[in-house]
């Protein structure tokens, strides 16, 4: 066992380095320069821990950070600080090594009623990031009318999924006992 002089956690973030190994066949050790090691069992609390000093430029705009996702709100009387706040948050991942994927950004609207929407004016995207009707997140699906409807209609799918398949390995001769989900002996 490899003994570790010091604190581990600052060992952890020091001088890493990542290879893959098929079988017998090792590529060569690449070094991390990343901050945060996504899929690491500390990625998510060093991402909150380094994302700390990340904070809206605006009164009234909000950053939210869970694990390694970070969610920007701004109540529509500050929409004009959109672009502004998105560069800052920009600014910061390059400044702290963190790439920040716009491709995989969303920008969401959030209207009291679908009338007001198609009366007013909306905003263009902001930054490019593409604007879309619902979005999921920790796994619940909001859609821009702030209803449960599309989060429901999601789950009622899954469960029609699992049941078909429980019914699919019934038919095979999987025993009742081993359908049962979390039985414990």
């Amino acid at each position: 066992m490899h003994h570790l002089n010091g604190n581990w956690i600052v060992h952890f973030f020091s001088e890493r380095g990542h290879c893959t190994r098929i079988e017998n066949d090792r590529s060569d050790i690449a070094d991390i320069t990343a901050s945060i090691v996504q899929g690491s069992s500390l990625g998510p609390a060093s991402y909150v821990v380094s994302a700390a000093d990340m904070q809206p430029g605006h009164a009234g705009n909000a950053i939210v950070k869970y694990a390694d996702d970070t969610c920007l709100i701004i109540p529509a009387v500050n929409s004009h600080t959109c672009t502004e706040e998105l560069r800052r948050i920009q600014s910061w991942a390059d400044d702290n090594n963190l790439p920040l994927n716009a491709a995989k950004s969303r920008e969401i609207l959030f209207l009291a009623h679908s009338a007001r929407k198609k009366a007013m004016q909306l905003p263009p995207p902001c930054l490019g990031i593409e604007q879309v009707s619902q979005i999921t997140a920790l796994g619940v699906v909001v859609n821009d009318r702030m209803t449960a409807s599309d989060h429901v209609t999601d789950l009622l799918s899954s469960c029609t999924k699992l049941l078909y398949a429980l019914r699919v390995l019934r038919a095979h001769g999987m025993s009742q006992q081993s359908l049962v989900y979390g039985r414990r002996n």
